[in-house]
């Protein structure tokens, strides 16, 4: 796979609303997320997301992931609190016709090193549902290491399965 296909990382936009509905109501995509991920993903969802992306006050924690123009996933990291407050969680997806190409590690790799630049956090973390190896295969490709699988923790689609914890930590 390839890292020379030419994508940027920017904030979401109103005039993503079209794409993102094309690219995210798709449950092959679905399957792999939680729940608050929607399925079907419908044009108010995407309006509301994007209403969420321009209210973010601090520095950009969402981004679209763009190619030639066109918004084809996103990615993000989500701030932890409480004794967690140097941890954040990492999480991404990209439309189905764009898999396969190493979008979605460099996206990854860049989102990560923007992460530990932006805040103050000492490790990134992910889960991925035992059932989606490409995505493990992803956090491997980009660093993250496995720390650990933790038993019957996610009921997704009336599946009971469990889930792979994997995190970067700062160098």
């Amino acid at each position: 796979m390839s890292e020379s296909v030419q994508f940027i990382l920017r904030a979401w936009r109103r005039s993503d609303i079209s794409s993102l509905v094309r690219y995210a109501n798709n449950r092959k995509i679905w399957i792999n997320l939680r729940d608050i991920f929607p399925h079907p993903y419908t044009r108010a969802e995407a309006e509301k997301w994007i209403a969420i992306c321009e209210s973010n006050q601090g520095p950009t924690t969402n981004f679209a992931i763009e190619l030639q123009g066109e918004a084809i996933g996103g990615i993000g990291c989500r701030l932890l609190d409480d004794v967690n407050c140097k941890t954040a969680e990492i999480g991404y997806w990209l439309g189905e016709p764009f898999w396969g190409r190493g979008i979605a590690t460099a996206a990854l790799k860049q989102t990560t090193e923007y992460a530990f630049q932006t805040f103050s956090l000492e490790r990134l973390q992910a889960s991925v549902f035992e059932w989606n190896p490409a995505s493990a295969r992803v956090l491997e490709k980009a660093g993250y290491i496995l720390e650990g699988r933790l038993r019957r923790s996610i009921f997704k689609d009336g599946r009971l399965a469990d889930s792979l914890l994997y995190a970067r930590v700062r160098q």
